[in-house]
């Protein structure tokens, strides 16, 4: 008789390997209480090979469940975890004890790309490119195995944290691209906005579900791209991507980011829907970083740096060597690229420079704060000439009032918020701070950002 492994979490010193053991069985226990729906999902998150995803198979069998009745769910989030994706997938599929365990679960595999990690690692464009790309080379594989695959989103591609416009995105799909079963996130404080009432709920899904017939039934063939359209898509991604690792490196990027923003204060929040930074250094590092307070401080300081950065020197490149009407050739054939076009320029939107004018006289951040003034400008300006608009948003009347309905809401708040920050770095630099000072204006910027976050929709 074959003999079930039991391995219990106790014998493990690691403290994430014990973590893992006690969540499969937490799973089991919940399936055998509520049965299988009730908890059938293991997500990988951070997902870079093979291994990441086999250890955990591995240990659910080691948990006295050879059969499980689980759906292993990878997250590529980085732009080289989106390169490999296909060849990590390959290598699973091609596992003849995986491969038994698909055809338990209906030959279905679902997995989740990019999110707002992947716009934090690489940028705006270059994030949403890749995520196209993996979809097609992931969508050719599963084809060729016979396997059904879902593609978990973030809702609309990732400007940033929130999504863009559902049905566009969708709609924008090419041929090469299984988008039978979607599935998508929606953001904690929008869900009650989206899907609240019943006229709200019904837009939503009929956004979602027309953007698929759309797609298949009356645009067939016609949203795939030609040779010259991914040339210049990977150009522009290229350039975009190479002005953004610039930029996170920039020596004032991290300490702009803790002095000047309200980064240090979402923690204290408690109201994101993941800590504020991985690992326990008291240093910060980039990449221990979290896109929530990552994208939510650039959107506090009404800076929507993941939703443009870099798209306006990439479009600035093809201006110069006299190559926008590839640009713009891009823009009329392909209706993913104008989706993104129209996602940056709600960003672009979002923003309000006025908002943190006074750090242009600053010392020591005044030249980074032009830094990115600059490419705002630059993004705005040819995206404008890239689209033929003569404003921002220019064919989303709607969407551009509701932004400008929040904005005028949250902007006395946010003024309040860059004003207790500005009183406290004067407290800072004093030679005796008064501590009971520097604690209200510390209550001050954390009881804002309960009202920003909730108006911009796309922090939490």
């Amino acid at each position: 008789m074959k003999k079930i492994v039991d391995l219990p979490p106790t014998i493990f010193s690691d403290e994430i390997t014990h973590q893992t053991l006690e969540s499969i069985r937490a799973m089991q226990v919940i399936q055998a209480s509520n049965g299988e729906r009730g908890c059938n999902r293991y997500i990988i998150s951070n997902c870079q090979t093979l291994e990441n995803i086999l250890e955990l198979f591995a240990m659910c069998r080691m948990s006295a469940w050879e059969n499980p009745k689980v759906d292993f769910i990878p997250l590529f989030e980085t732009i080289p975890d989106l390169d490999t994706a296909a060849a990590v997938m390959d290598g699973l599929f091609s596992n003849p004890i995986y491969k038994k365990h698909l055809e338990r679960r209906g030959m279905k595999q679902t997995v989740m790309l990019g999110f707002s990690d992947g716009t934090k690692d690489g940028g705006y464009f270059m994030a949403n490119w890749s995520i196209y790309k993996a979809k097609e080379e992931l969508s050719e594989l599963a084809s060729n195995y016979g396997i059904r695959i879902a593609f978990f989103d973030g809702r609309g591609g990732p400007p940033a944290r929130g999504g863009g416009n559902t049905h566009e995105f969708y709609a924008s799909m090419g041929d090469r691209i299984q988008n039978d079963d979607i599935q998508l996130t929606v953001q904690g404080q929008t869900i009650s906005s989206n899907f609240g009432t019943l006229d709200s709920s019904q837009f939503n899904l009929e956004q979602l579900l027309s953007s698929g017939i759309e797609s298949q039934v009356f645009s067939p063939g016609k949203n795939n791209l030609t040779e010259a359209d991914r040339a210049t898509m990977n150009e522009i991604a290229k350039i975009s991507y190479q002005a953004y690792q610039e930029f996170k490196a920039h020596p004032m990027f991290i300490p702009y980011l803790e002095r000047m923003s309200t980064l240090p204060y979402y923690a204290k929040t408690n109201i994101g829907s993941r800590p504020s930074k991985r690992g326990k250094s008291s240093t910060l590092k980039f990449e221990d970083l979290r896109a929530i307070p990552f994208v939510g401080s650039w959107s506090q300081l009404k800076q929507n740096v993941p939703g443009f950065f870099g798209v306006g020197t990439a479009l600035n490149h093809f201006l110069t060597q006299g190559k926008m009407e590839d640009v713009k050739l891009l823009f009329n054939n392909s209706r993913f690229f104008r989706t993104l076009v129209f996602n940056s320029m709600m960003s672009l939107t979002k923003s309000f420079f006025q908002l943190t004018a006074y750090m242009k006289e600053d010392k020591e951040f005044g030249a980074f704060w032009e830094l990115i003034f600059n490419e705002y400008t630059l993004t705005k300006k040819l995206l404008l000439e890239v689209s033929d608009f003569k404003t921002l948003m220019e064919n989303e009347a709607a969407g551009r009032a509701s932004i400008k309905a929040r904005e005028e809401i949250v902007q006395p708040l946010l003024t309040i918020q860059q004003f207790a920050l500005m009183e406290l770095q004067k407290l800072k630099q004093a030679k005796n701070p008064e501590a009971k000072q520097m604690e209200i204006m510390e209550t001050m910027i954390t009881r804002s950002l309960f009202g920003n976050i909730n108006a911009s929709r796309n922090s939490a």
